[in-house]
């Protein structure tokens, strides 16, 4: 009972799917709208997204967000590049026997990793096993070459890293990819640790395209509390 509830935490809710008239998933079309509207050559094609310290919704976002572009017709992959906490697999219900680190160590190949997450558009690549080198993987020419593979199938690629201040990870992938998102929860993100996080993408010249705000309450009669296809 005990590792059944502990799996229902770890696994995100995919709001976007299971209530997609709601406000939050609103919201999350809103940012993949902005995320169009800050690419209009069409040239972004990676997203990492990440947070200053764990529990302030990144991989929520990111699942949520990679929903959102497949919803959009796009075809989508999301990958768990949180190779040392991982949670995508819970959220998709699927297998983590294979994933990143074999694809990186070459133990596996790309159709043998790659799953589908039953929702049209949308695949995924697990983190897999826990290997005892995450950062010097994304740092390897490997993950270079896998990038440049992906982005000739896919038409996004949004990539769930580790927080900013705990490893070096997500710097390190941020310069690789064309885009960061940062999430902050506004009950949870320290300012000085949100400070100091931007400090750290920018000095690893990541192009960060905007910022995320979790867990802000809007008053019950705020204008935009409702969506307002929903509003009488």
């Amino acid at each position: 009972m005990a590792k059944k509830k502990i799996l229902q935490q770890v696994a995100r809710k995919l709001i976007i799917r299971s209530n997609p008239k709601s406000f939050v998933s609103e919201q999350y079309r809103t940012l993949r709208t902005n995320i169009n509207f800050s690419m209009p050559k069409g040239e972004l094609q990676s997203v990492m997204v990440t947070s200053a310290a764990p529990g302030e919704g990144k991989s929520t976002t990111a699942s949520n967000l990679a929903v959102a572009f497949a919803q959009e017709g796009k075809r989508v992959l999301l990958v768990d590049a949180d190779m040392r906490k991982p949670t995508s697999h819970y959220t998709f219900h699927v297998t983590n026997t294979l994933g990143l680190s074999n694809l990186l160590t070459r133990q596996s190949s790309f159709d043998e990793t790659v799953k589908e997450t039953g929702i049209e558009g949308l695949q995924i690549i697990t983190s897999g096993p826990i290997p005892p080198n995450p950062a010097e993987l994304l740092t390897s020419n490997q993950m270079d070459i896998l990038i440049e593979q992906l982005k000739k199938s896919y038409d996004m690629i949004v990539f769930d890293a580790p927080p900013t201040l705990s490893v070096t990870d997500a710097q390190v992938l941020s310069n690789k990819c064309d885009g960061t998102i940062f999430v902050i929860s506004s009950k949870e993100t320290n300012k000085d640790n949100a400070v100091k996080a931007k400090e750290l993408l920018v000095s690893a010249k990541a192009h960060i395209i905007g910022v995320v705000i979790n867990n802000f309450e809007l008053s019950k009669d705020h204008d935009y509390y409702q969506y307002y296809g929903t509003k009488e």
